[in-house]
This record gives C-alpha cells, sequence and structure tokens, in this order.
C-alpha cells in the first residue's frame, strides 16, 4: 500500500526501509512469507518522526499567519467519562471550525506517557502533578452529592454534612491521586472539610455512578454525569445548601508543543466548551434539579 500511496515498485521500497534499518543499526519492521509488523523500535522511531513532522507543519502555520488552514494529525487524550459524556457529542462543532485536522482522541483515565506514546496534549481533572508538563487550566466542573433513593429510605436523609460520618460512603480513587477520602463542604462563608471513610472504592467514573445507582452509599458527582439520573428520580440529590469544591479541568502538553497552532485552537475550543456545559447547568432552572428534601 505504502508503493502505491508513493508511486513506486514494492522492490524500491523494500530497499529504502532495508538502507534505513541499515543506517539506524536497528530493525524496524519485522517480515514473513505471509505479513510485516512492526518493532518495538519501528514503532518509537515513528512516533518520533510523526512528531517532527507536527513540529514542521506548526512551524510552517507559525509562519504563514493565522489565515492558514490547520491540517494534520492531532493526538488527543482525555478522561473517559469526559470524553464519552461532553467532548465527542460537541465534536461536530470542532470539526466544522477544523475539516482538515484529524483527530486521534484516547478516552481513559490511565497516566499517558505523552512523549513515548506521541500523544499531542491530555485533559485532565484535578490540580496538576509536577509532571514537567506544561498546565493550562480551560475550566473546572461542578460537582454535587446524592444518593439512591431506596438509600435513602432505608438510611434516612442527612440534614448537615456530620451526618454523613453515620452513612456509607463510595470512595473514588485514581492512580494519580489515590483515594478520595476528604469531601468539602461549602455554605456561604462556612465551609468544612471531613474525612469520610467507606467500605467500597472504585476507580472509573462510570462504575462509581453505577455504584451510587445501586444504593451502595452517598457520592459526589459531577453535575453533568448526575443530572439525567436525578431528572429520572433514580438519585436525589442530597445537602443542597453545601456545595463541594469544583473540579479543575487542565490541558496539559509537553513544553515542546507550546506554540503548536493545533494544540492551542483545541485548547481554545475545549475552553469554550466547558464555559458552555458549566453556565447550562449553574443557569438550569431549579425545577430541573431535584434536590430531594
Amino acid at each position: 500500500r505504502t508503493a502505491e500511496q508513493m508511486v513506486l515498485p514494492k522492490a524500491t521500497v523494500s530497499t529504502l526501509v532495508q538502507q534505513l534499518e541499515a543506517r539506524l543499526g536497528v530493525r524496524l519492521l519485522n517480515r514473513t512469507t505471509r505479513r510485516v509488523n512492526v518493532t518495538v523500535d519501528g514503532a518509537a522511531y515513528y512516533e518520533r518522526c510523526v512528531r517532527i513532522l507536527a513540529d514542521i507543519e506548526d512551524s510552517e502555520h507559525a509562519i504563514a499567519g493565522i489565515g492558514a488552514t490547520l491540517h494534520g494529525r492531532l493526538r488527543v487524550d482525555v478522561g473517559a467519562t469526559f470524553g464519552r459524556r461532553v467532548l465527542v457529542p460537541a465534536l461536530p462543532e470542532f470539526f466544522r471550525l477544523y475539516p482538515e485536522i484529524r483527530l486521534e482522541l484516547g478516552c481513559g483515565d490511565r497516566p499517558v506517557d505523552l512523549l513515548e506514546e506521541g500523544v499531542d496534549c491530555v485533559v485532565r481533572g484535578g490540580l496538576p502533578l509536577d509532571s514537567g508538563l506544561v498546565a493550562q487550566p480551560v475550566g473546572e466542573l461542578d460537582l454535587l452529592y446524592c444518593a439512591a433513593p431506596g438509600y435513602l429510605a432505608a438510611r434516612g436523609m442527612p440534614l448537615h454534612p456530620k451526618d454523613l460520618h453515620e452513612h456509607d460512603i463510595v470512595r473514588y480513587f485514581s492512580t494519580r491521586f489515590g483515594a478520595t477520602d476528604t469531601w468539602n463542604f461549602n455554605r456561604g462563608p462556612e465551609r468544612l472539610e471531613l474525612r469520610l471513610d467507606g467500605r467500597f472504592a472504585v476507580n472509573d467514573s462510570e462504575a462509581y455512578l453505577e455504584a451510587g445507582l445501586a444504593g451502595l452509599g452517598v457520592i459526589e458527582i459531577t453535575t453533568f454525569m448526575a443530572d439525567d439520573a436525578l431528572l429520572e428520580g433514580r438519585l436525589v440529590r442530597i445537602l443542597p445548601d453545601w456545595q463541594p469544591d469544583p473540579v479543575p479541568l487542565f490541558v496539559m502538553y509537553p513544553p515542546s508543543r507550546r506554540l503548536s497552532a493545533k494544540v492551542n485552537v483545541f485548547v481554545t475550543w475545549v475552553s469554550s466548551l466547558i464555559a458552555r456545559e458549566v453556565g447550562a447547568a449553574r443557569t438550569r432552572p431549579p425545577a430541573d434539579r431535584p434536590s430531594g428534601g
């Protein structure tokens, strides 16, 4: 296929690859009579070459000016739930604005080595760790406290944050931050920080929501994840007068990508998307946001 795309004989392409392997002193491809597979060294070399070509594209865009059409690959990694529920549904707008960009989107909560994996930027919630990456804030996500109706019928409705010491708490943990066992409560000038332990913890956002729906305990969850369940009555908001600290969102990328035109337009677009999502949630009429109390 490479030979066809380059309008070259297959033997010529094979010779060029072999010459490259000889110059590098490593095998880039494993060849059999039936197939050709890339080696570990070949994959690493390919990713580095892709990044170099991306840097060249960015340099050309910088010289040509902002009027130039952005094109080429942009590789982004985001949290799984944020990607599925917020980012992907909004992507038609992004592609209308930048039709020549080829976006490769990874959705997951695992740590990503941007340089090793050839990722241009990641979107992550929570304060960034000192990883040598540029961390650019793009907004924040609101949280709320809620539980399943059946759980509250059995255990009672908490009227004050301290009542949660008598309740089951579902904790969320990640490989980046560990388990979250301290919850924050804000009501006007009042602020409480309570250490709330629980017998169940999970490291996946969707599973965390399902734990709340299953009646395993009280959860602290983003509004965009809880809204449907609240409207359908499968979750009930508790302590509506108290607000958790919002979760800050950052786009993080290597310093070498600081001037990347594609990364810059993606950061700007994500910032606008978050502002619209949070603004819509905060201005929604109270009747559409059941408080359960």
